[in-house]
């Protein structure tokens, strides 16, 4: 099975696609700057967002849909003109670069999304990331529809990519955690929360980024095949999630801790090979993550909300 194409990163995905907001992301700007601030007013940083978000918004970090979250910035208040913070959609990064991608595929422009760590939030720190690349016609340019240019020394809207570059891509941080060169503790979400940071942690947003090149963009706390048997899950899911799982028959919970770790390594070998260029090793991927049906998400996910939802996710009836 070929890699995803050009021609396919230029058309929707089930979690791009606006749906009935398409004639309005018709009229907006594909401009990196107008992306940003397009992005930034209709969702807000759940966590990093300010004040306290309202009991309705509560809801909304576990809008997978672009359709729903724009549903419900649109009820709250027009999306082309301004809002208040209570009216806005709460999300995280994953949802600023979706809406991205949902303006840039609109115009026919190849976009997607990427996995992985930002350098450039806390000092010594790699905190766990979803960022965008467009094609621009002769490569694929990174960019960050979170970030305004004048708070960072880096092209926000044309990020350096390779060794030392500001973002780390998951199958980046997952070889240099195996070959020793990087501490697996300064990777994930807070040093503070054991069960969302180290080597395990980044070891499935490998299973994320393969998943989101693909055009499966869904939310980082949905999860399935060999995430279901980590510790995290076994530690924040208890005896009623383990039951779901078992009953929804997902595939791949049963999973060992090492051959989760060989599955890792082969493909982030893979992602950072497609990366350069290595057409083989793209199509070896694809065709890898559709035929494994413990790597890629099929009708139902588990999903471990951060709002504290737990539950087994349909995602073909959404």
């Amino acid at each position: 099975m070929p890699a995803p194409t050009l021609f396919d990163y230029s058309d929707h995905s089930p979690y791009s696609n606006p749906g009935n907001h398409t004639g309005y992301f018709s009229e907006l700007s594909t401009d990196p700057e107008e992306l940003h601030r397009f992005a930034c007013s209709v969702v807000v940083h759940y966590r990093a967002g300010g004040p306290d978000l309202t009991e309705t918004q509560k809801v909304d970090p576990d809008r997978r849909w672009l359709t729903s979250i724009l549903d419900a910035a649109e009820m709250r208040a027009p999306l082309d003109g301004p809002r208040t913070h209570a009216q806005q959609v709460a999300g995280c990064c994953r949802d600023h670069t979706l809406l991205a991608l949902g303006v840039l595929r609109t115009h026919g422009v190849p976009a997607r999304s990427r996995i992985g760590f930002a350098t450039y939030f806390t000092p010594g720190w790699n905190a766990d990331h979803v960022v965008g690349e467009r094609w621009d016609g002769d490569r694929w340019v990174r960019f960050d529809p979170e970030l305004d240019q004048q708070d960072f020394d880096f092209d926000v809207h044309d990020m350096p990519t390779g060794p030392g570059s500001p973002f780390v891509t998951a199958a980046d941080a997952w070889l240099a955690i195996r070959a020793g060169t990087a501490d697996p503790a300064a990777f994930g979400v807070s040093s503070e929360l054991p069960d969302l940071h180290g080597k395990d942690f980044v070891r499935y947003y490998v299973l994320y980024e393969v998943a989101h090149r693909h055009r499966d963009e869904l939310l980082l706390w949905d999860l399935w095949g060999p995430e279901l048997g980590t510790s995290y899950v076994r530690a924040a899911a208890g005896g009623a999630v383990a039951t779901w799982v078992a009953e929804a028959g997902l595939p791949g919970a049963d999973m060992s801790d090492a051959e989760f770790d060989a599955v890792a390594d082969e493909l982030a070998y893979l992602l950072v090979a497609a990366d350069a260029g290595d057409t083989e090793a793209a199509d070896q991927l694809a065709e890898l993550y559709r035929e494994d049906v413990r790597l890629h998400p099929g009708e139902r996910v588990l999903t471990l909300s951060p709002t504290g939802h737990a539950a087994i996710t349909d995602l073909a009836t959404r």
